[in-house]
């Protein structure tokens, strides 16, 4: 949009957190006010319109009516933790959170690199979102240190992978599917 930038492209202004997208991550996106290519975006426009608030949880406004339907269903990347994660940025500070995000973006690429059989992209993107940084650690730290990891076919890692994930979102009633339109 034009006139629309951020320095921050991990954590948009909306609260999707951008350095977990597909599209971002597979540079088909720049991110949130990333670019001039950037498609027009209702709540960038309210921002420049409230003086440029960085996060929407900086208006006095938030949260307003942009948001009354706005998470009922999901784009390419998950919309479930906007609000939950605009209120740990704005309780911890965007620099605490966004060293989160990097550390999920890291997980999140090891995932993709090494266990990814080609139909699991989508289910590591939502559960890197959706799921507690310590809970993708201990999974992570048991997908690497399966003893047998090495001479596993790729779609045998791929399943063990996604099986750890699913059992950490099932353990904490988290669905790792996309919402989308019908």
């Amino acid at each position: 949009m034009k006139g629309f930038n951020r320095q921050n492209q991990l954590f948009s202004l909306c609260g999707l957190n951008c350095g977990l997208c597909p599209m971002f991550l597979y540079k088909y996106c720049p991110g949130c006010g990333g670019g001039e290519g950037n498609q027009s975006c209702k709540i960038a426009r309210c921002s420049m319109e409230h003086n440029g608030v960085d996060y929407c949880f900086q208006c006095g406004e938030y949260p307003c009516f942009q948001y009354k339907h706005m998470d009922d269903f999901d784009s390419f990347i998950t919309h479930r933790n906007r609000r939950a994660d605009m209120e740990k940025a704005r309780r911890y500070g965007i620099e605490a959170y966004n060293e989160e995000q990097v550390e999920k973006a890291k997980i999140l690429d090891a995932l993709l690199s090494g266990f990814n059989d080609g139909r699991k992209k989508t289910l590591y993107c939502v559960a890197v979102n959706l799921l507690d940084l310590q809970e993708l650690r201990e999974a992570l730290r048991q997908i690497v240190s399966r003893a047998d990891l090495e001479t596993l076919a790729l779609k045998e890692k791929s399943a063990f992978a996604a099986g750890l994930l699913q059992a950490a979102a099932a353990k904490n009633h988290i669905d790792l599917k996309l919402r989308r339109k019908k």
